[in-house]
C-alpha cells in the first residue's frame, strides 16, 4: 500500500459554555482544528485530527500544525502508511520536534492499519480491557461558588471524576476547591488541575491549605523541578501533565518517583505510535493514567477512546470526551457518552466517517 494524497482540512469548533478559562487569564472561545485525510493506491483513506488548546498551553498552535505538515507531508507520498515505524521515522528527519504536527499523520496510519486489517483500533492497541471508559468534566476557571455548581451540574449529568481549572491567586483557588468539594459526592474524583500556573510559592500555599481534603494535584508550576519540590511538600495524589511529554521524561518522572498519576495527550507526544509506548511503560511502572488529548472534536474522541479501551481499568484514571464540550459535529460514527462513559466503535480503524458538509474545502493537498 502506498500513500498517494494527503489533504488537510481547517474547522472552528465553538463551545456551549462560550469559553473555556484556564490558568495565567488564558481563554480560548473558538477551537481551531485541523484534520488530516490521507488516501492509498488500494482505495482505504485515514482520518485524523490535531487541536492545540491554544497557542499559550504547551509549545504548539493550530497554524503551526498545518505549517509542520506542510514541511512533512511531501516526504511522505509514496511510503507505505502501514509501516508505522518508518512513516515516524521519516517525520523525524524530516522535521525536528514539533510532535503535535505529526500527531495527525500516525494517527491517520493506525486508522489505515485498523481498516486494512478489519479490526478496530482498540483491538491493534493490545486489545480490548474494558467495557468502556470513565470520564472527567473540565470545569472552566470562573468564580468559586460558579465553579461548583457548575461542577455538580455536571454531576447531575452522570459524571463522577472532575478536573477543576485553578492556577490562579492562591486563596482564590483555595476557595474554589473547597466550594468543589463541598458541593460534590464524597465519593466522587476531584481534580485539582493548575495547568503551570503556580508559582512554587502559591503552590505551597495551596496544597497546605486543602491538606485536609480528598483532593488530587496536578502540574502545579512551570517546570518539572518545580513540580517535583511541590510533589516533596504535600501527601496528597499528584498528577504531572505538561512535563511528560516523551518516553524519556516519562522514565525521568519514574525515576524520580514524581507523580502517582500522569495526563497522557495523544497529540502532545506524536500520536498513537508513541502514545502507546507510554502507556505500557506505565502499566509496568504501576503508574495510571488520564487518556486524552489537547482539545478536538469527533475524530480526537474517537482515538482518545481507542487508546483508553485497549488500557486496563485500575490503570485509565479517566478519559475525556471532547465531542461534547461544542455544539459542532464533523465526523459520524465517533463515541456517544452515556452517563458519564464512553465506548469506542467496533468498526475497523477509528470507526468514524467525516462530514466533508462541515469540514468544506480542504487547505492543503500534497500529492
Amino acid at each position: 500500500m502506498k500513500i498517494t494524497e494527503i489533504r488537510v482540512f481547517q474547522v472552528d469548533l465553538p463551545l456551549h459554555e462560550g469559553r473555556y478559562s484556564w490558568s495565567n487569564g488564558n481563554f480560548v472561545e473558538v477551537f481551531d482544528s485541523t484534520v488530516v485525510e490521507i488516501r492509498t493506491d488500494q482505495g482505504l483513506v485515514g482520518h485524523a485530527e490535531c487541536c492545540p488548546l491554544g497557542s499559550a498551553y504547551l509549545p504548539a498552535f493550530a497554524r503551526g500544525v498545518r505549517a509542520g505538515l506542510e514541511e512533512l507531508c511531501p516526504h511522505l507520498i509514496g511510503r507505505d502508511p502501514l509501516n508505522t515505524g518508518d512513516i515516524n521515522r521519516v517525520m523525524d528527519a524530516s522535521l525536528r520536534g514539533h510532535p503535535y504536527a505529526k500527531a495527525p499523520i500516525d494517527i491517520a496510519c493506525w486508522d489505515l492499519l485498523g481498516k486494512a486489517t478489519g479490526l478496530p483500533l482498540y483491538a491493534l492497541l493490545g486489545g480490548k480491557a474494558q467495557e468502556d471508559v470513565v470520564l472527567y468534566r473540565a470545569i472552566s476557571q470562573i468564580a468559586p461558588d460558579a465553579m461548583a455548581a457548575n461542577a455538580a451540574s455536571y454531576a447531575d449529568q452522570g459524571y463522577t471524576r472532575f478536573q477543576l481549572k485553578v492556577g490562579g491567586e492562591a486563596h482564590d483557588d483555595i476557595r474554589r476547591i473547597r466550594a468543589a468539594r463541598e458541593a460534590l459526592n464524597p465519593a466522587f474524583l476531584l481534580v485539582a488541575d493548575a495547568n503551570t500556573g503556580w508559582t512554587r510559592a502559591d503552590a505551597a500555599r495551596v496544597v497546605a491549605g486543602v491538606r485536609d481534603l480528598d483532593v488530587t494535584i496536578e502540574q502545579p508550576c512551570l517546570s518539572y523541578e518545580e513540580c517535583l519540590s511541590v510533589r516533596r511538600r504535600t501527601a496528597l495524589p499528584f498528577v504531572l501533565d505538561e512535563v511528560i511529554d516523551s518516553p524519556m521524561t516519562l522514565t525521568r518522572g519514574l525515576a524520580d518517583d514524581a507523580m502517582d498519576v500522569i495526563n497522557l495527550k495523544i497529540s502532545k507526544v506524536g500520536g498513537l505510535t508513541r502514545a502507546r509506548l507510554m502507556r505500557d511503560l506505565c502499566i509496568e511502572a504501576g503508574i495510571p493514567m488520564t487518556i486524552e488529548d489537547t482539545w478536538g472534536g469527533d475524530i480526537v474522541t474517537a482515538a482518545i477512546a481507542h487508546l483508553a479501551q485497549s488500557t486496563p481499568a485500575n490503570f485509565c484514571f479517566s478519559a475525556t470526551d471532547f465531542n461534547s464540550y461544542g455544539p459542532v459535529r464533523i465526523a459520524a460514527g465517533a463515541p456517544e457518552r452515556h452517563n458519564g462513559r464512553m465506548t469506542a466503535s467496533d468498526r475497523p480503524g477509528l470507526g468514524i466517517e467525516p462530514d466533508y458538509a462541515v469540514l468544506g474545502e480542504p487547505v492543503l493537498a500534497f500529492r
